[in-house]
Formats: structure tokens, sequence, C-alpha cells
């Protein structure tokens, strides 16, 4: 049994081909998170990108502003504003308000960017990145619990007296930092006290780099006297699932060939680029799950070998399928294999067993009542003749 419930969520760069409507994939991916909340998957995650064309949302706090009038309960994530491109302060307003319009239900995730070419585009050196992203974190945390600052990066911001003049809804919004290959997320998350998002979770290097970013976030933590809760730990993978394998794979195929347009479009010019691969070499290799429930429960725990008990499960959505199927996956994945992994269904197996192991007995007594109600009829009878 698991020490801490597995949560379920999506995260969504979003990815989609270039021959679909812009303005259906908005609606498509807002969609999505009605659906999520309506199965009780825990959290969505929307991502920021700014080229490529494939990853067409520029700014997860607009999907969240949106998708939290169509949902209720479940928690919405920045997935993750790439703190180099933004003012420290004006990202802090932005999601202290954004925390306000989803009534308390927001998740601040920050990132350094993943695509050079986003950085390009705003003449930043992407090798800076990760020194930013923690210098930016420093910023927007204090201005979100109410400090002032006064403060001075050359080329990015000169903060006067910055504050914020409203605070976050929930004093105890949930930070999260990006972590993929390298130490830098474990370090962060440990300095901030913040969660970590595993985007590179199940593929080649990211999967072997889970147990030794985690170790590093408990040890910078522990040296600073608090305890890492592996609660906060998101590990993403790709799952889709359908009843069989062959219809899982069936239902995905023609939407991965398009999604592999654009990997070869940034890397195919590198050997051990993704690009180079097929749908079966992913399988093969355990970076994705294309099946059914037994095999997406079977990765968990591939994932729970490298960090026992990481808190939730994010799909990361790929848009491989079209929104039946989908809708059909995540429905599966609600429905039998987060309590699989949970155990929610224990104790019914043990009444199951239970009635099973004492079904003779029970079928004599029921028997026996029957003939005793028998017996008083007929005795009711003979009194009412007589």
């Amino acid at each position: 049994m698991r020490k801490v419930r597995l949560r379920a969520g999506m995260f969504l760069a979003p990815f989609h081909p270039l021959d679909e409507s812009p303005t259906l994939t908005f609606e498509r991916d807002l969609e999505l998170a009605r659906y999520a909340d309506e199965l009780g998957f825990d959290e969505f995650w929307y991502g920021e990108h700014h080229t490529g064309a494939y990853e067409n949302s520029p700014s997860p706090e607009l999907m969240i502003a949106a998708a939290a009038q169509r949902t209720k309960r479940i928690k919405l994530g920045t997935g993750v504003i790439s703190l180099p491109y933004h003012n420290p302060l004006m990202t802090a307003n932005r999601i202290a308000q954004l925390d306000h319009l989803t009534f308390g239900r927001l998740i601040f995730g920050a990132g350094p960017g993943l695509l050079v070419s986003d950085a390009h585009m705003l003449g930043l050196d992407a090798r800076e990145s990760r020194d930013k992203l923690d210098r930016g974190l420093s910023v927007i945390t204090r201005l979100l619990r109410g400090d002032w600052v006064t403060e001075k990066y050359d080329g990015w911001y000169d903060l006067r007296d910055a504050h914020t003049q409203t605070l976050p809804m929930n004093p105890e919004m949930e930070i999260c930092v990006a972590s993929s290959f390298s130490p830098n997320g474990g370090v962060l998350a440990a300095k901030y006290g913040a969660g970590m998002l595993c985007l590179a979770s199940t593929s080649i290097g990211g999967f072997d780099a889970l147990t030794t970013n985690w170790q590093i976030a408990c040890q910078k933590a522990a040296e600073d006297g608090r305890v890492m809760s592996p609660a906060s730990m998101r590990c993403a993978t790709d799952m889709h699932i359908a009843e069989t394998r062959d219809k899982a794979m069936d239902q995905v195929r023609a939407g991965y060939e398009k999604w592999l347009l654009y990997i070869k479009n940034q890397s195919e010019q590198l050997p051990d680029s993704p690009a180079h691969l097929t749908l079966e070499d992913l399988i093969e290799r355990n970076e994705i799950v294309v099946g059914t429930p037994d095999d997406a429960i079977a990765q968990i725990h591939r994932l729970e070998q490298k960090v026992p008990d990481f808190g939730c499960l994010l799909l990361l959505d790929k848009n491989w399928s079209s929104m039946e199927h989908k809708k059909n996956s995540m429905e599966m994945l609600a429905r039998y294999v987060l309590p699989a992994i949970n155990g929610d269904n224990r104790n019914r197996q043990k009444s199951f067993d239970w009635a099973r192991e004492n079904r003779d007995g029970f079928i004599e007594t029921i028997m026996s009542a029957n003939q005793r109600a028998f017996e008083k009829h007929a005795a009711e009878n003979r009194q009412s003749a007589a």
C-alpha cells in the first residue's frame, strides 16, 4: 500500500499539428480540463511556448483564467511560466490575480524556458536561463508573501519599492519547478520549498535522473532543516489506454506521425533524436504506454521504484488521438488504473472473497429460512381450516 495517495493530472505543452484550427485547439484544451475535472482528476497544467508552431499556447495564465470558468474543483497549474522572459513583478501580479480567479486553485509552476528559439526572439542568452530562474523565484516568492523589493538585474529588471497590491487568495499556494535531467530542479525545489515537475520522467536519461534529482532535493532541504514530501513530486509521461493494445495503437498512430513532423523539424539532424523512433521503439524502451490499464499500472510501478510514493501522475498529452479516444483513455485511467494503484477496492475485494468463502453456510441459511416460511404458511392454513 502507498503511504501517499497517487493523484492524477494532465500536462499540456500543448501540441497541435499545423493543419488544425488554432481557435479550436484552444477550445479542445479547455474542454479537456473540464472533462478532467468531471472525472475527478486533481491537476491540469498549461504550458508556455512562443516558437515552433506546434506548442501554440504562449500564455498559461490566459488558459487557466478560461479553464477556471469551466471547472469546479481541479487545481490549475502554469506548466510552466518561463521566468527569464518576464519581469518578476508583472509575473507576481498576474499570479496573485489568477489565484483569485481560480478561487485559490492555482499552482504556480516555473521554469527556465525550454525552447532556445524563444530566448533567441527576445535577444536572451539561453545559457543564463537556469540562473535567471533562481533569481526570478527569489523575487517572486518574496513579492507573493507581501514583501517590498528593491533590486536590480542588469538587462532584465530594475525594481524600486516593488510590491503586489493584491496578495494571492491562498497564502499556501503551491510552487513547482521544472525538473528534467540536470540537478537544477532538485536544488531549487529544496531552496524554495517547491514541488518538482519531472517532465521527462520516462524518457531515456530523465527516468534515470528521477532518483538522483529527488535525493539532491531531499539532501539540500535537510541542510536547511526541512523535509521534502514525495507528495509534491509530479511525474509526467505519455499514456494512451484502450480496451486492447491493438485498439490503442490504431487510435494514436496517425496522430503520432503528425507529432513526429514537429520533432523532425526541431532535431532530425541529431542521430539520437526521438525523430528517428517509431511508436514501437518508444513502447519497447518503456518511454510511453500505448496499451491497456495493466500496461499503465506497470509503468506507474516502474516510476515508484525510482521515487516511492511520488504524488501525482501527469498525462503528458501530445494530441495523438481524437477527442473521443482521448476522453475514453482518461476515463479508463480514472476507472481502472488509479483504484488499482491506490487500493481503493481492497475492502470490496475482501468482502467479495468473504462472501464466496461463506456462501455454503449462507445458502443453507436461506434454504432453511424458506423451508420455515413454507411450514409456517402450511400450519396457518391448517389452523384456519380448523
